[in-house]
């Protein structure tokens, strides 16, 4: 029996949801499956980008041609509106590529932020998760999964924040946290 694409999702107040989805992301590229991964509302250069680079085409990244330089709360209406533009055309891509037949594992970073800002419908990504092809794994990040979410996913992972270095005023460090 052919294993079924299964739904994972990574989300809680921690560091670290974006680093699991790579990671599993690598052991499947590792065994030969094509891995396609979006980021949501990232825009900035990380890490992990010239490393994914390397991968391609067994892992590919995909992201969005403009680059957020603010939060969200930061955003004036029009940029607003034009995030949420940029986010939907993001998830589109991403459905298309799903039904393709190319892609083994797809990978939604962030995704539950673009929900939680209304960027993309809640109830459109619930339809994309009942009705993806059922041999593409498919892996969901973000804080405040709702829980629509969680209750069609075959694994959850909560990660907590027990201590952070923010917390003594240590702020985001190149190489490690981006």
């Amino acid at each position: 029996m052919k294993n079924l694409g299964l739904v994972h999702i990574y989300t809680g107040e921690g560091k670290g949801k974006t680093t699991a989805a790579i990671g599993l992301g690598i052991r499947a590229c590792g065994r030969g499956l094509k891995v396609l991964m979006a980021q949501f509302l990232k825009g900035t250069e990380t890490g992990e980008i010239p490393a994914l680079k390397r991968l391609e085409p067994g892992f590919t990244l995909y992201r969005a041609d403009c680059s957020f330089s603010k939060f969200t709360w930061e955003m004036s209406p029009e940029e607003l509106k034009k995030a949420g533009e940029i986010q939907n055309g993001i998830f589109q891509y991403m459905k298309k590529a799903a039904f393709s037949g190319e892609w083994d594992v797809i990978i939604l970073d962030e995704i539950m932020a673009a929900v939680n800002q209304k960027f993309l419908s809640k109830d459109e990504v619930i339809e994309f998760i009942r009705n993806k092809p059922d041999n593409v794994e498919l892996v969901l990040t973000g804080r405040d999964a709702p829980a629509e979410f969680i209750e069609l996913a075959d694994y959850v992972s909560e990660i907590s924040a027990v201590k952070h270095p923010m917390d003594k005023g240590i702020f985001a460090r190149e190489g490690i946290e981006y």
